[in-house]
C-alpha cells in the first residue's frame, strides 16, 4: 500500500510541475523511477505510456481554460510525433548521453535570459504574429526526438524556446507545449512498443503514474490559468537552469560533494529573483478605470 501511494504521489507531482511550467514530467518521473533502481529503458518505455492518458486528460483541461493556442498545436505535433518515434525506434543506438549535456549547455543559457527577461523587463502582451513553420516544424522534430531519447525533452525544449518569442502569452505557451505532448507520447509509446515489446513495460508503474496525474492535470491547468505571467516566466526560467544545472554537473565530472552547495546557490537566486519580480510587478501602477 505504502508502495501504491508513492508511485500515484510521483505522479501527482510530475504532472502538477509539467502541466504548470510546460515541462518536467518525463525528467521528475523518470528521475524518480531509476532511484528504485528501473532500467531507463523500462523507465522510459513505462513514462511514455502513462503519459498518454496523462497528457490527453492535461491537454483538455488547458483548452477549457483557455490556455492553447491552436496554430501552435497543429504546427507542433506531427513533427513532434515523428521526432518522438524515430527516437524511441533508434533509442539503443543514438549517442544520446554525448548529446545531451550541449542541449543542456543550450537550454540553461535560455532559462538565465528568460530569468532575467521577465525580472527586469516591463511585461508587454503579445504582438499577434504567428510564429512561421520554418520556426514551429524543426523545433517539434528536434524536440519529440530528444523526449524519447533523453526519458523527457519535449517541454524542457519547446517551453524556453517558444518563450523567448513575444509572440504568444506565457500560459498559452505552457497550454499549448502540453497540449501537443499527447501525440509525442503516442508516438513514442508506439515505437517503443515495436522496439522492445510490452515486456518493458511495467503496468504497476504505469498505473500510479497515471492515477496521479489524472487527478494533477485540471489543477495544473487551472494554476496557469491564474498565475500571473512574469511569475510563471521566473518560474519556468529557475526550472530550466536547476534541472540543466544537474545535467551539466554530472556530464563535467564536477564533484559531488560540491552538487548541494550549488544547488543551494541556484535555489537562493530563484527566490530572490521570485521576491524581485513580485515586488517590481506591485511597483507598476495600475490603469485608472474609466468612469463613464
Amino acid at each position: 500500500m505504502k508502495k501504491l501511494l508513492v508511485f500515484i504521489f510521483i505522479g501527482f507531482m510530475a504532472q502538477l510541475i509539467d502541466g504548470s511550467l510546460g515541462m518536467a514530467y518525463g525528467v521528475t518521473s523518470t528521475t524518480l523511477l531509476l532511484t528504485f533502481g528501473v532500467a531507463p529503458a523500462m523507465a522510459s518505455a513505462s513514462v511514455h505510456l502513462a503519459e498518454v492518458v496523462t497528457t490527453a486528460a492535461s491537454g483538455a483541461s488547458h483548452i477549457k481554460f483557455g490556455n492553447v493556442d491552436r496554430h501552435m498545436v497543429l504546427r507542433l505535433i506531427l513533427p513532434g510525433a515523428v521526432g518522438a518515434f524515430v527516437g524511441a525506434c533508434f533509442l539503443s543506438n543514438l549517442p544520446g548521453d554525448l548529446v545531451k549535456p550541449y542541449v543542456s549547455l543550450f537550454l540553461l543559457t535560455l532559462g538565465i535570459y528568460i530569468l532575467f527577461r521577465f525580472l527586469s523587463q516591463p511585461i508587454t502582451p503579445p504582438d499577434g504574429k504567428k510564429l512561421t513553420n520554418k520556426q514551429l516544424v524543426p523545433l517539434g522534430l528536434i524536440a519529440g526526438f530528444f523526449d524519447a531519447t533523453g526519458g523527457g525533452g519535449w517541454g524542457p525544449i519547446t517551453t524556453p524556446v517558444l518563450l523567448t518569442k513575444r509572440n504568444v502569452a506565457p500560459r498559452k505557451v505552457i497550454g499549448t507545449v502540453d497540449t501537443a505532448e499527447f501525440a509525442v507520447a503516442l508516438a513514442a509509446t508506439i515505437g517503443f512498443v515495436l522496439s522492445l515489446g510490452w515486456g518493458q513495460v511495467n503496468w504497476f508503474w504505469v498505473g500510479t503514474l497515471m492515477a496521479g496525474g489524472l487527478v494533477a492535470a485540471p489543477i495544473a491547468a487551472w494554476l496557469v490559468r491564474i498565475i500571473p505571467s512574469h511569475l510563471l516566466g521566473v518560474l519556468v526560467g529557475g526550472l530550466i537552469i536547476a534541472t540543466n544545472a544537474r545535467t551539466l554537473l554530472n556530464a563535467w565530472g564536477v564533484a559531488k560533494e560540491t552538487h548541494p552547495v550549488i544547488y543551494t546557490g541556484i535555489f537562493i537566486v530563484w527566490s530572490i529573483a521570485l521576491f524581485a519580480t513580485i515586488r517590481n510587478h506591485r511597483k507598476i501602477p495600475k490603469p485608472k478605470q474609466v468612469v463613464s
